[in-house]
C-alpha cells in the first residue's frame, strides 16, 4: 500500500471535538473498511519492519521490566489517534479544564412493576442528587439545570416519548438564551449507540451518559501509573460496545463505524494495556507475599464512593500524610497504611477505590489487579455514609460488588469465593439526628471527622483480626532482660510486661503470638 493511501485511510478518523462544539448536523462516517489491512501486519507492526521504531513500539518491547516505573515509561497513554476515536464514542476529551454548563436529566421508570427488581428502592430524587455530585466533581463544570423525566421504558431507541422530548427541547431553548448551554447528561448507567445519536440530533449537544462522565471524573484522579493505566483499560469495554451497537442496526448501513485501522488502534492499545495490568497483578502479588512473609495482618477498608474511608484510616492510624477529600472517586489507588491495634499488634490498613451504582461491572473489573488486595485481606471494614439517604442501598450495592468480585478473583470457583469477615461502620454519625443513632443495629456508629466510636471499633477489628489469622493472648514467663525477652518484642506483640511476684529475675509478658511464632519460640528457647 502506497504512502499516499496509507494517509488518506488516516484522514477518515473522526476528528475529537470538545464538549459543547458539535455541529448542527452530526456526521457518522460509513459503515466500511479498509480491504486488506485486517490480514496483514499491523499499521505499527509494519513501520517497526521499515525500522521507524515509534514511541508505542519502544513501549511494547520493555514488558519484562520488574514493576511500573514513572509515567516516561507509558507514553503510549498519549496518543491522539486514539484519542479522537474516544472522544468519537464516550464525548470525552482530555482538557477538562475549560468552562462547561450541563443539563442534567434523571430518567426513571413511572411503573413499579416495569422497573429492575432490586432489593432497596432509590428514589429519583435521590438519583438526581447523585448525578449532580458527579458534575460537580469535574472543576469549572456547573449544574445549569437538573430534571427528572419518568418514562415507560429505558429502552427505547428514542428514550423518551413525542410529548416529552417536545418539552425538554423548549428547556433547552430557553437554557441556551440565559446561559451559554455546553452538554446533556442522562444519568443512565450506558446509552446505547442509537439512543446517543438520536438525542443529539435532537437537540444539538453532545450527549453524555454515566460512564462518560465517572471516565472524566477518573480521568482528573489518576495520578499514579497503576491508575492511569486501569482507567485507560476502562475505557475500551464502552468504545467496542458502541461500535457494536451502530454496525448492526437493521434500519440503515451507516453509524459510527470503525475503519480498520482504528481497530488496530485499540487492539494495539488494549495490548499493551493487558501487559501493563498483568505486570501490575504480578508486582502486588510480590507484595502481598511480602507482607506475609512478615506475618502482618491486613484489613481492607471499602466502601461506597465519598462514604469517609480515607478519613477513617487516617483517624485509626494517625497519619498525617493522607489528605481525605469531599469528591466522588478522590481515591483510586489501594494503597497500604500502617496502624496499631489496642494490644499493639500492628496490622496494615488497605485504602480501596469507592464503588458507586448503575455502572456496568465491566468498569470496576479493569481495577481487579488492585482490589484483589481487599479480597485477600484478613477482615473487611464497610464504611457506610450514614447520612446519606440511600445508605441502605449503598450497602446493598457494595455487598453485591464485593460478591462479584471475590467470584472473579477465585477464578469462578464458587466454593473459592469466601469473603474475609465483614466489620460494618456507620461514619459521618455527627450529620444526623440522635434519634436516627438510636436503631439497634450490629454496627458500629463513628465520626471519622470528630475521631469518636473508634475504640469499640478497634477492639472489634482486634477480636476479628485475631481469630481470622489463628493468633491468641498469652502469658509468658521470661528472664529479665534475657534474650528470650527480645525475641519476643522483635517477633510477637507485647502487649504488656511486669515483674514476677515470685522471682524478681523474671518478667511476665502478656504478648499476642501466632502458633507458628509460639513453635518458633518453643524451639529456640524450650529445649
Amino acid at each position: 500500500m502506497s504512502a499516499m493511501r496509507i494517509f488518506n485511510r488516516m484522514a477518515r478518523i473522526l476528528p475529537l471535538r470538545p464538549v459543547g462544539m458539535i455541529p448542527l448536523r452530526c456526521k457518522y462516517t460509513q459503515h466500511q473498511g479498509v480491504k486488506g489491512i485486517r490480514n496483514r501486519k499491523s499499521f505499527f507492526e509494519a513501520q517497526i519492519q521499515a525500522g521507524h521504531r515509534s514511541e508505542d513500539s519502544e513501549n511494547l518491547e520493555q514488558e519484562e521490566r520488574p514493576c511500573i516505573g514513572d509515567m516516561s515509561d507509558m507514553r503510549f497513554l498519549d496518543d491522539r489517534a486514539y484519542d479522537e476515536v474516544a472522544g468519537g464514542a464516550m464525548r470525552i476529551t482530555r482538557d477538562i479544564t475549560s468552562s462547561q454548563q450541563v443539563l442534567i436529566l434523571q430518567p426513571y421508570v413511572k411503573w413499579a412493576a416495569k422497573r429492575q427488581s432490586t432489593p432497596v428502592d432509590v428514589r429519583p430524587e435521590d438519583q438526581l442528587a447523585e448525578a449532580s455530585a458527579l458534575i460537580h466533581s469535574l472543576p469549572n463544570w456547573q449544574v445549569a439545570r437538573g430534571l427528572k423525566v419518568p418514562l415507560e421504558s429505558l429502552e427505547k431507541k428514542t428514550l423518551f416519548g413525542s410529548g416529552k422530548l417536545a418539552e425538554l427541547k423548549e428547556l433547552v431553548a430557553e437554557l441556551r438564551t440565559e446561559r451559554q448551554l455546553t452538554c446533556l447528561f442522562v444519568s443512565k448507567g450506558t446509552l446505547s449507540f442509537a439512543q446517543k445519536r438520536f438525542l443529539e440530533a435532537e437537540f444539538r449537544l453532545p450527549v453524555m451518559d454515566r460512564y462518560s462522565v465517572v471516565i472524566q471524573i477518573l480521568r482528573l484522579h489518576a495520578t499514579s501509573a497503576e491508575a492511569k493505566i486501569q482507567v485507560a483499560m476502562a475505557e475500551l469495554p464502552y468504545i467496542w460496545a458502541q461500535a457494536k451497537d451502530a454496525s448492526v442496526t437493521q434500519t440503515r448501513r451507516q453509524g459510527y463505524a470503525l475503519t480498520d485501522l482504528q481497530k488496530e488502534i485499540l487492539r494495539t492499545r488494549e495490548r499493551k494495556l493487558r501487559a501493563e495490568l498483568d505486570r501490575v497483578r504480578r508486582q502486588r502479588q510480590l507484595l502481598r507475599q511480602k507482607r506475609k512473609q512478615q506475618n502482618y495482618p491486613i484489613v481492607a477498608v471499602v466502601g461506597y464512593t465519598n462514604a469517609g474511608k480515607t478519613s477513617l484510616i487516617k483517624a485509626l492510624t494517625v497519619e498525617d500524610a493522607l489528605q481525605p477529600r469531599n469528591q466522588l472517586f478522590a481515591t483510586l489507588d489501594v494503597t497500604a497504611h500502617a496502624g496499631c491495634l489496642p494490644c499493639n499488634l500492628e496490622v496494615i490498613y488497605m485504602d480501596t477505590v469507592g464503588f458507586m451504582s448503575d455502572l456496568p461491572t465491566g468498569l470496576f473489573e479493569c481495577f481487579v489487579a488492585t482490589l484483589e488486595d481487599a479480597m485477600l485481606a484478613d477482615v473487611i471494614v464497610h464504611v457506610q455514609d450514614l447520612s446519606h439517604p440511600c445508605h441502605d442501598a449503598q450497602r446493598t450495592h457494595v455487598e453485591a460488588t464485593l460478591r462479584s468480585l471475590a467470584f472473579n478473583v477465585a477464578g469462578g470457583d464458587s466454593t473459592a469465593s469466601q469473603l474475609p469477615p465483614i466489620i460494618n461502620v456507620y461514619n459521618k454519625c455527627d450529620l444526623v439526628t440522635s434519634e436516627a443513632q438510636s436503631a439497634l443495629d450490629p454496627v458500629h456508629r463513628i465520626s471519622a471527622r470528630l475521631q469518636s466510636g473508634l475504640e469499640p471499633l478497634l477492639e472489634d477489628i482486634e477480636q476479628q483480626i485475631l481469630t481470622a489469622t489463628g493468633r491468641r493472648k498469652l502469658q509468658m514467663r521470661v528472664p529479665s532482660g534475657g534474650p528470650e525477652m527480645a525475641w519476643l518484642y522483635k517477633n510477637a506483640a507485647v502487649v504488656e510486661t511486669k515483674a514476677d511476684e515470685k522471682n524478681p529475675e523474671r518478667l511476665m509478658m502478656h504478648v499476642v503470638i501466632s502458633q507458628r511464632t509460639l513453635d518458633q519460640f518453643k524451639r529456640e528457647f524450650c529445649r
